[in-house]
């Protein structure tokens, strides 16, 4: 495939309100049910950006690094900052947003790597990634270098 895309025609941004069928006994918001929105954010990221299904590889160590009350909104980005042959890498951030105050604040981010298919289920190619702008190179670059020190954070946590 000789194809190109960039950063921008894969980013995704989601919404939701947190309601009680997602959240804990706490009235916060359940992890699976965060990480399920991630996924699902993730591969319409990665689907816009390769032009096919994609399926989930893996997803890197995740934080909480903050708790979404109930009725709070839920944001979710993500796109493509990284691209082998079958292989995307998405980073996808998730910050909570107070709708009576307008407060924001960050809430957890990972990266995930997704698996172009073809019509038969196979890995399948997927366009270069570009970075027309400066804006899509910071985005590329902040990503690469959060995913390395999110990695290297995992590994002094756990070099005994």
């Amino acid at each position: 495939m000789d194809e190109t895309a960039t950063v921008a025609e894969s980013y995704t941004e989601m919404t939701e309100l947190l309601l009680p069928n997602d959240t804990n006994n706490l009235g916060r918001a359940l992890g699976g049910a965060v990480l399920h929105w991630m996924d699902i954010c993730g591969a319409i990221a990665g689907m816009r950006f390769s032009n096919r299904q994609v399926v989930t590889a893996s997803m890197d160590h995740v934080d909480f690094i903050s708790s979404i009350e109930m009725g709070e909104v839920v944001v979710i980005e993500g796109y493509v900052f990284s691209v082998g042959n079958t292989s995307l890498d998405v980073k996808v951030d998730v910050r909570a947003e107070n709708p009576r105050t307008d407060e924001q604040r960050r809430t957890t981010t990972s990266y995930f790597t997704f698996v172009a298919l073809d019509d038969e289920g196979n890995p399948a190619s997927v366009p270069q990634l570009t970075t027309p702008t400066p804006e899509e190179e910071a985005l590329r670059d902040e990503a690469i270098e959060g995913r390395r020190e999110q990695l290297t954070d995992i590994v002094d946590r756990y070099d005994l």
